[in-house]
């Protein structure tokens, strides 16, 4: 018997369908229903790769008593975190308020009146363990505390929701425009300090933060950190770590620990085109480690191989557990991916082994429950037999070499994970719903890396992802966020126009064809038009046309796994203003900065994105030449630079820069040019 959500599109949504929890989704229906009957509502969030939502489905939802109570006495709403980004961010916020700290399943009580949060949570047991309650227990004191506490229950939401204001409205700060260049080196410090080795904890990419603090490397300023060093070395501890799938490629969301060994296994497409990108970066820059262009080449031909739909877009997230047989009844986390030393013995010969034993973090023992997660140890390239040897444990894991398999099927669910004849092993499920916002940031890490390594396919790949949005996501003249086979769904949210018009423009500025600029263009009209905030300045998360059943509408400023949309926003304003000589584009740009001046002088470490933002503002360079000449140009690292091509050039000139609104005497040569954009960009 299942429940309204085996019709779901949303992946996540579906896995919940068996539950006898009489789930709804977010709807109108719900909502109304909830007010009618005076149902308080248990609205539990959550995304398709997440371990511990796996963990609560199979056990408090699958719960009879606990559904049965639940049924009874709240309406139960279910939201796919990556559908609905806008209603996360808001009660996320409240969980953090009630009890300092977040994550997912995220757990909300809300009055069905007003759709204010009165309690909040993560994980619930069935039964009290790990410090936490049962879940019915909770469920039952709080539907008391519903019943009979009208008066507290009422201020405690009062003061919900003045935090929430007050937290969307931000106050102004009353710095001057001559403190931006101390605002930049305070948030280039604070950067580089959250990116340094640590010695407890779990590992991030925390790719905006190494972004940004990678762009401070061109400033010859007194820091209390090497800080070439400290973003050389997250490049490394990405490339060279278990974080990185060495044998099928890729990278998983983070590592458990603070040496980059054991990943949480899941793979999630927003991290992986961040990382290209960064790395594209370090190398364009002159970081040309060996394991930099590896791990990129690896991650595209896992994107190609895996990720990638017939149609061109590509697929959101894989899980990080998988069935071992299929005949299991639960999958484990990371078995697709880790080796006992057995089966290495099997696989490898001993010459083999033991070289790939000097190179990686492999024992008898293991490094994660009896089994080896593969960490290089060495920097360098590695050798023929090394790359042998792991050609051979892609095989075993794939049932098939490399060089012959160019398409590796989805595991849509877990059913289909568990009867498929798979020649290897079972593979995690792959969510392949389509999110603009997600690809988008693939798009422009593939743009970068294409040009930086001189590899044409990923161009291709990253045109025919952009085009297949371009042709699909938008539906009566407004733009979509999702995709699912082939069906656009969910008005888009600010990330969404962000990240895709910045991908847009990377395209442009990879290959100098305006028909890219020409759609970024478009597209950040209907952005201005629907989100911008006329009062506040920067933009909302959420259309004005699609917030009704918000509390709040709020501006995304805090880089989390993906940058700030109001961040890459602002960024795009000021290249978009160069390129088109409209300077509306910087006059948004500057109000957007000055709505966040207070955030980013009170909280540096919230928006290294802002902070990206402010160093294209305040160093805008613009060079002017012919395709010849801008085509050698293209995979250098100018990172507050854009070009533009035109057709005639002052006699015996190789080029002009602009700085701003006014341009520099043209160059005679490329020397000269480099040599203007290198102090153009330094002006802070």
């Amino acid at each position: 018997m299942t429940n309204r959500l085996a019709e779901a599109k949303s992946l996540y949504l579906r896995k919940h369908a068996e539950n006898p929890i009489d789930w709804w989704s977010w709807c109108d229906e719900a909502l109304t229903t909830a007010r009618e009957q005076d149902q308080p509502i248990f609205l539990s969030i959550g995304y398709s790769s997440c371990h511990w939502c796996t963990v609560m489905e199979g056990e408090a939802f699958s719960d009879l008593a606990i559904a049965e109570y639940m049924n009874a006495n709240f309406l139960p709403i279910k939201v796919d975190r990556e559908e609905r980004p806008d209603l996360d961010s808001i009660y996320m916020q409240t969980l953090q308020m009630m009890s300092g700290q977040g994550g997912w399943p995220l757990n909300v009580f809300l009055s069905p009146d007003d759709l204010v949060p009165f309690y909040a949570g993560t994980y619930f047991p069935v039964d009290p363990r790990y410090g936490r309650p049962g879940f019915l227990q909770v469920l039952q004191a709080l539907r008391r505390y519903y019943d009979t506490e009208k008066e507290e229950l009422r201020q405690r939401k009062a003061v919900v929701v003045e935090a929430l204001l007050t937290s969307a409205v931000l106050q102004n700060s009353n710095t001057q425009e001559t403190e931006d260049q101390e605002l930049l080196l305070n948030g280039w410090e604070t950067s580089t300090g959250i990116i340094i080795p640590k010695q407890v904890g779990n590992s991030f990419p925390m790719i905006p933060y190494a972004e940004f603090a990678w762009r401070g490397t061109r400033f010859n300023y007194e820091s209390q950190y090497d800080r070439q060093q400290v973003c050389t070395q997250r490049g490394l501890d990405l490339a060279l770590g278990g974080i990185y799938d060495h044998v099928g490629g890729g990278f998983h969301r983070y590592t458990v620990d603070p040496t980059w060994t054991v990943p949480h296994f899941e793979k999630m497409l927003y991290d992986n085109g961040q990382i290209v990108e960064y790395l594209g970066n370090l190398w364009s820059a002159g970081i040309q480690q060996p394991a930099f262009e590896r791990a990129v080449a690896g991650t595209v031909k896992w994107l190609q191989r895996e990720m990638t739909a017939p149609s061109g877009y590509f697929y959101a997230a894989q899980d990080a557990d998988s069935f071992t047989h299929p005949t299991a009844v639960e999958p484990e986390e990371g078995a697709f991916y880790v080796w006992t030393y057995s089966q290495l013995e099997q696989l490898l010969t001993s010459a083999e082994l033991k070289e790939l034993q000097q190179n990686f973090t492999v024992t008898a023992n293991g490094n994660f429950e009896g089994q080896n997660v593969l960490q290089r140890l060495h920097q360098g390239e590695l050798s023929q037999t090394l790359e042998i040897s792991l050609s051979k444990l892609f095989a075993a894991r794939y049932g098939s070499t490399p060089e012959t398999l160019t398409i590796f099927p989805p595991a849509a669910d877990n059913q289909e994970a568990k009867t498929t004849e798979w020649p290897g092993r079972i593979p995690a499920v792959t969510d392949t719903k389509m999110i603009v916002a997600w690809n988008s940031l693939m798009i422009s890490g593939l743009a970068r890396a294409a040009v930086v390594f001189g590899q044409p396919s990923y161009w291709e790949l990253a045109a025919k992802a952009a085009n297949f949005i371009l042709d699909n996501q938008f539906v009566d003249g407004r733009f979509y966020r999702l995709n699912y086979q082939g069906e656009a769904s969910v008005l888009a949210q600010s990330e969404d126009y962000a990240f895709f018009i910045k991908s847009l423009l990377d395209l442009h500025q990879a290959s100098l064809q305006n028909d890219w600029l020409e759609k970024a263009v478009a597209l950040q009209e209907e952005f201005n038009e629907f989100l911008w905030s006329v009062e506040l300045g920067g933009y909302f998360n959420t259309a004005s046309d699609n917030s009704q059943d918000l509390i709040v509408r709020e501006r995304s400023y805090i880089d989390n796994a993906t940058p700030s949309a109001n961040g890459i926003a602002i960024a795009n304003l000021v290249r978009l203003s160069l390129l088109t000589d409209n300077l509306h584009y910087l006059d948004l740009a500057e109000q957007g900065l000055r709505a966040f001046r207070g955030v980013m002088s009170n909280s540096p470490q919230a928006c290294p994105s802002l902070f990206t933002a402010l160093d294209w503002y305040r160093n805008s360079t613009l060079i002017r030449s012919n395709r010849e000449q801008l085509t050698s140009l293209i995979p250098k690292y100018l990172p507050t630079t854009v070009l533009a091509m035109v057709s005639e050039l002052p006699a015996g000139s190789f080029g002009l820069v602009c700085q701003g609104l006014k341009c520099l005497p043209a160059a005679a040569s490329v020397e000269e040019l480099l040599l203007q954009v290198q102090r153009s960009q330094n002006r802070m």
